[in-house]
Order: structure tokens, then C-alpha cells, then sequence
């Protein structure tokens, strides 16, 4: 189950303590290798929803304490115990994985903060619990970090998610601003397009601003982790801004001088 690519968080950090790496790494692997049946290959959508069943049983079969019948799910088991991590939490996200194999669009926002709630904020919350920091204020504001998050990945992945028939832009915010799908397909930007995309920047920015506090509730290097990681988010939405919402022609990445200004930034959080 690869897990380099899995955009939204940082995977095994070297600002992570050395005993979470392990457990860490196996939260992303699951979570990687269940996106990518939903994502990646050319799988029907039955065989991707059966892809996805399995994983399920596996975990059904974790909770009742029964050994997994795929070793590859042998260290999953293993750090669900340990750390006494919920497993509703693994469910969430392979239910957002299922949903992203059949539902294309989105109706309104708190239809997509519904998946967000589900395909983000599991991770966020599994890494509080592993840091014995999962309270319940520690809880809201993770969860704000991590739908900002994932909304500033469909804002850098709206043309690649196009190719896949996918669109979060929610359907009333289209509508709002006047646009419609052919817009899309043709990659083209007009001033109705900015004004939409700077809707979207400014509305996740404050979703990403609400749960920065997180950082002073968390232990030494994990708390620069998160740091890092806001910065980054906040960081893209800027880029998105600059290309003046042309994300079809410039998506945003970050290259060495945006590190080091994220981490100048950080600093003074």
C-alpha cells in the first residue's frame, strides 16, 4: 500500500518523534491504499467497491481480534491495539473512499464538509489520539485543519479531478457565479471564474484559520509538524490566488523559497 504520494499531511516526518513513525506510517498506508482503489488503474466501479469491501472486512475482523486474513494488514492490527486508536475512524475514510467511486458532485458546502468530515479529519484525529491529545476542543480544531486541507487539494486538483469527472466545486457556488460545466472542460478562466475561486480561497482560509491554535495544545516537533503543514495550506491558497484562480495551466506547488517563508511564518503562530 504506497503512501508517498498521499498529498494532504506530512507522512513520517523527521520532526515526529521516532516512536510514532511506525504507527504513523500505518495509518497512511491504509489510508493511501484504500484511496487508491477508489482512485487509481482503470477498475470498474464494482471491482473498486469490492477492493474497498475487503478492506472493511479486514477491519471487522481487527475488532473482533481475530488475526486479518491479509498480511499486509498484520501491522495495522498491531498499532490499533497498542495505541487503542478507534477503528470508526478507518471506517470513516473508506466510506469516503466508497462515496468518491459513485458521487461526482456536490450540492452545496456542507455536503462537501460532509466528506471532509470523513475522507480528512480521521487522520488528523487518529494522530491526537496517538499523541494522547485528543480532547475535545483538540478534536474541532483538527478537524478545521484537516477539511481545509483537503478543500485546498480539490482547488489545486479541480482541472486533474475534471479529467476524472469529478467536480467539488459545490454545484451552488456554480451556480452563484455563473458557472457552468463547459467552462470547466474548456479550461477557461474569466473574471466570474476569479471571483468564484477567491470565494473558495477566502472561505478555506478561515476554515484553516479557526483550528491554527491546535499547534500550541501540541508536544514539541509534532506541534512544528502541524505548523508546517497550516503554512503549507495557507501557502497554496496564496499560489491559487497569484495564477488568479488558473489552476488548469498553473497548479500550485510548493518549491524551495515557499518552504522557507512557511517556515518564517511559522515561527510567529
Amino acid at each position: 500500500m504506497p503512501v508517498e504520494h498521499y498529498e494532504n499531511f506530512p507522512v513520517a516526518s523527521l520532526l515526529l518523534p521516532r516512536r510514532l513513525r511506525q504507527p504513523i506510517e500505518a495509518i497512511y498506508r491504509f489510508a493511501r491504499g484504500a484511496d487508491d482503489i477508489a482512485d487509481e488503474g482503470n477498475a470498474s466501479d464494482t471491482e473498486r467497491l469490492k477492493g474497498l469491501a475487503r478492506f472493511a472486512a479486514e477491519l471487522d475482523r481487527i475488532e473482533s481480534g481475530q488475526a486479518p486474513e491479509s498480511p499486509e494488514f498484520a501491522e495495522l492490527a498491531r498499532v490499533i491495539g497498542e495505541w487503542q486508536l478507534p477503528i470508526q475512524l478507518f471506517r470513516d475514510l473508506l466510506d469516503a473512499f466508497a462515496q468518491d467511486v459513485v458521487k461526482k458532485r456536490y450540492a452545496d458546502y456542507a455536503e462537501l464538509l460532509d466528506y471532509c468530515r470523513r475522507s480528512a479529519n480521521p487522520v488528523g484525529r487518529l494522530l491526537l489520539h496517538l499523541f494522547d491529545r485528543a480532547s475535545e476542543g483538540n478534536l474541532r480544531r483538527s478537524d478545521c485543519i484537516c477539511s481545509a486541507l483537503q478543500l485546498i487539494n480539490f482547488w489545486q486538483d479541480i482541472a486533474i479531478d475534471w479529467t476524472k469527472a469529478r467536480i467539488y466545486l459545490p454545484q451552488e457556488d456554480l451556480a452563484r457565479f455563473g458557472i457552468d460545466e463547459r467552462q470547466l472542460a474548456e479550461g477557461r478562466c474569466s473574471p466570474a471564474w476569479e471571483k468564484l475561486l477567491d470565494f473558495e480561497i477566502n472561505r478555506t482560509r478561515q476554515l484553516m484559520l479557526a483550528g491554527a491554535p491546535l499547534v500550541h495544545a501540541l508536544p514539541g516537533r509534532f506541534g512544528w509538524e502541524i505548523r508546517l503543514t497550516v503554512q503549507g495550506g495557507l501557502r497554496i491558497l496564496e499560489r491559487i490566488g497569484k495564477a488568479r484562480g488558473d489552476v488548469f495551466r498553473h497548479r500550485p506547488v510548493l518549491g524551495p523559497i515557499d518552504w522557507l517563508r512557511m517556515a518564517g511564518r511559522a515561527v510567529f503562530m
